[in-house]
């Protein structure tokens, strides 16, 4: 895979090493653009040196989700890589709408996974869209994974509500519209479901403001065609998941689940279904005032539970 490097802030460390004379420290960030083995770009982040977690986002958000997560990984010892998935933030584009699937997102996430030549098994964190992209890696590539942490994941399509489950089984071929879309109507569409309703809070929203600017820049900088990756997702079948297809009895990696309890865009009890499923659930967190994005909502919640599972495997 052919690499370009950027060094952002590095930090003094006793621990470091040598990568086409850039020079990462334990405490690093390195921003990297490449070009995979099937000529698609891609765009990703690392930031520190020792076991490697590998951390997914979901629709139309970017690596940047986990700009909380990456410095208490690196100063905990591991290293933290983050990408772009196919069709966001900077990594490849495709033109044709119908390459928009499921099966491409995840080929293009499992060739960036094979370039950065790993040498022992990796802990996948996923949210949402992520956290079914780590699923289905898991169970193709059990040998590579060491453990999962799922983040309100999205497996299947009936997690939708259900006007949303109509307008994602049929293919959007006409996204000009998306693409027209303005910054700033993004920006009132993520305030607006970000701000607390509830009573009781002295928080305004729930998210802090750089996290609904990053977003509300993520939903307009990703390509309009991602919006039909949902419908080619594998319906995993939790009620009768041993034996089928996806048999999620195969995956015995420890997992911790974490979810929002005020989640809109997927129905938080299956969320409950899928630990169900899971045959070596270690944990479960449920964050109550959080909605889809518990680890941008309340990180400082997040982040430790996400800590403590790392130290205990």
């Amino acid at each position: 895979m052919k690499m370009d490097y950027h060094l952002a802030t590095q930090y003094n460390s006793e621990v470091s090493i040598s990568m086409q004379n850039i020079t990462l420290t334990s405490r690093s960030i390195a921003y990297r653009r490449g070009i995979l083995d099937n000529s698609q770009k891609v765009n990703y982040v690392q930031q520190g040196l020792g076991a490697p977690v590998i951390l997914t986002h979901g629709l139309a958000a970017s690596l940047h989700d986990w700009d909380d997560l990456l410095p208490e990984l690196s100063t905990a010892g591991f290293a933290g890589y983050a990408l772009d998935l196919l069709g966001h933030g900077e990594s490849e584009k495709p033109e044709q709408v119908r390459e928009y699937t499921v099966e491409n997102t995840f080929e293009h996430f499992s060739k960036w996974i094979d370039s950065l030549g790993l040498h022992e098994p990796m802990v996948l964190v996923g949210h949402s869209l992520g956290g079914g992209l780590s699923l289905l890696y898991a169970l193709k590539h059990p040998e590579r994974v060491r453990a999962l942490v799922l983040v309100n994941p999205f497996f299947d399509i009936t997690q939708l509500p259900p006007v949303m489950q109509r307008v994602f089984r049929h293919q959007l071929i006409n996204t000009s519209l998306i693409d027209k879309t303005p910054y700033s109507l993004f920006r009132f569409f993520v305030d607006m479901t970000s701000f607390n309703y509830y009573l009781g809070h002295r928080e305004t929203h729930v998210l802090p403001a750089h996290i609904r600017y990053q977003t509300a820049l993520d939903y307009k900088r990703a390509s309009s065609g991602i919006y039909n990756i949902p419908r080619t997702l594998p319906s995993l079948n939790l009620r009768h998941a041993r034996g089928g297809a996806l048999d999620l009895s195969r995956i015995y990696q420890p997992t911790l689940l974490l979810w929002g309890g005020r989640d809109q865009t997927l129905a938080p009890a299956s969320f409950a279904q899928l630990e169900n499923s899971l045959p070596n659930v270690a944990g479960r967190h449920i964050l109550p005032v959080c909605g889809h994005v518990p680890h941008q909502c309340h990180p400082e919640t997040f982040n430790p539970h996400v800590m403590k599972f790392l130290k205990n495997l």
